[in-house]
């Protein structure tokens, strides 16, 4: 079965760091772009990051100020998130997410992973 799940969710205060990990199992990455979305509860899943296909090419939100670095490493078919001075607002379900063609877009996504919990505490 063809799927990607992330990992690496969990609890942490605020100024502390997390990293997650998207795998991806019965395929390689062989897509246009890969992305990290976040859902909070009664919200809209937005994109916090976005990297190509052999990482020449990176996109992040301007509201992460800087805080989030996504990386590709093809050989593990895994691509992460380093996530810095973490905030209760970043506090959400983080899903990785793969497009064929095209760029990320949260309503465009071909393949989503299950997701894992992040919660940021004060």
């Amino acid at each position: 079965e063809v799927q990607l799940q992330a990992s690496g969710g969990g609890l942490v205060q605020a100024g502390g760091s997390l990293r997650l990990s998207c795998a991806a199992s019965g395929f390689t990455f062989e897509e246009d772009a890969i992305g990290w979305f976040r859902q909070a509860p009664g919200k809209e899943r937005e994109g916090v990051a976005c990297i190509s296909r052999g990482g020449s090419s990176r996109w992040y939100p301007d509201f992460l100020e800087g805080r989030f670095i996504i990386s590709s490493d093809n050989a593990k078919n895994t691509v992460d998130l380093q996530m810095n001075s973490l905030k209760p607002e970043d506090t959400a379900v983080y899903y990785c997410a793969a497009r064929r063609s095209g760029w990320c877009n949260p309503y465009m996504m071909d393949l989503w992973g299950k997701g894992t919990q992040v919660t940021v505490s004060s």
